[in-house]
């Protein structure tokens, strides 16, 4: 063998031995580490249907879970069900005096994961009773959702919400035109929003400012 054969020998030895040394460093240029972990609290159903939501919306569910893994959970489990119809005898107006429309407001998107749309209208009816309707209404799905009246404009959070608020009842649909009683006792002028809100988790999905 030559010295230049040798030469090119040892080249390709310390070469090799560099590579291999420093194999922890470059190897991220070329390899992609794939990680696709379970979501926190789901069956194996679940989790498969999971993995066909819209990236976004994966990734915000699992920073909830980081912070509080069973209302992420619980979110999981909500958005995964079939749409949510109000009932069918609650699409029109309630039976007796003409209503007039006195406050009305627009739903709107709180973040990626929470948001609704459509209007929500406060009529007076002739025998001094009022009543709450959504029109147009479409709210993402979660546990437990209520109607509430807030004294505050655009609540976002629980502590904005106040704890003088008003619980209409439980939401009858996520989708679908829908009445709500207001007891004549409740006064109305006090109160500048509609929200839905999460009741458990004391999560705000969206609010209806009313002017």
């Amino acid at each position: 063998m030559t010295s230049r054969s040798r030469l090119i020998l040892v080249g390709l030895v310390l070469v090799v031995a560099g590579a291999s040394i420093t194999f922890p460093l470059w190897r991220p240029l070329f390899i992609n580490d794939v990680v696709n972990e379970a979501f926190p609290g789901l069956s194996t159903e679940q989790q498969a249907n999971f993995q066909t939501m819209p990236a976004d919306q994966q990734a915000a569910l699992r920073e909830m879970a980081t912070a509080n893994p069973t209302m992420a959970a619980e979110m999981v489990k909500s958005v995964l069900e079939p749409t949510v119809a109000a009932p069918a005898d609650e699409h029109a107006m309630p039976e007796g005096a003409a209503p007039t429309a006195i406050k009305s407001g627009t739903f709107i998107q709180i973040d990626i994961l929470h948001g609704a749309e459509g209007t929500a209208t406060v009529y007076h009816l002739g025998d001094e009773s009022h009543f709450l309707r959504f029109e147009d209404f479409r709210s993402t799905n979660g546990p437990d959702l209520h109607v509430i009246l807030s004294s505050a404009e655009a609540p976002r959070s629980h502590e904005e919400l106040g704890e003088d608020y008003i619980d209409l009842g439980q939401l009858k649909g996520n989708v679908g035109n829908q009445n709500y009683e207001i007891v004549s006792e409740v006064d109305l002028s006090r109160y500048k929003s509609v929200v839905i809100y999460c009741l458990p988790f004391q999560v705000v999905f969206s609010t209806a400012t009313l002017r």
